[in-house]
């Protein structure tokens, strides 16, 4: 995460938290210091029981919506400082407007400041891979759908 000229008022740590597909994860702790950077692969894996159809996922990634926050340890229970919010199509297989880098593909996107956090809005850059995978129905299943 960057943030070219911002200084943090609080010294507390910083991490970044995300929620996808309805599950939530977080980065570990790191300074209070921009640049930022987290060296984490966070994993989320969902089975989608009943879709059949590869464009009801489709449809289902698109009313369901990924969360990433950066959040700073300011007592009692924490300071959001900057958000991100996108449907989780969209988030998952963004257009192919990307930026080729040394690991991968890599995506770069602005996070909405919130009112509390002064400065620029930080900039955030990650790469996402997904894997769909299909699962032959157990023969119980098979002779409902």
């Amino acid at each position: 995460i960057t943030c070219p000229g911002v200084l943090l008022k609080d010294k507390e740590e910083l991490y970044l938290s995300v929620f996808v597909l309805g599950q939530y994860k977080k980065t570990k702790c790191v300074p209070a210091v921009f640049p930022i950077f987290f060296q984490e692969k966070l994993v989320f894996e969902k089975e989608f029981a009943n879709i059949v159809d590869p464009g009801d996922l489709v449809k289902l990634l698109e009313v369901d919506t990924a969360v990433l926050e950066l959040i700073q340890l300011v007592p009692p229970v924490g300071k959001i400082l900057a958000t991100y919010e996108e449907n989780t199509r969209d988030f998952l297989f963004p257009d192919p407007k990307l930026t080729r880098g040394h690991r991968g593909l890599e995506r770069e996107i602005l996070m909405k400041r919130s009112s509390s956090f002064t400065g620029i809005a930080p900039k955030l850059r990650f790469s996402t891979v997904s894997l769909i995978a299909e699962s032959l129905l157990s023969s119980e299943r098979s002779h409902i759908q």
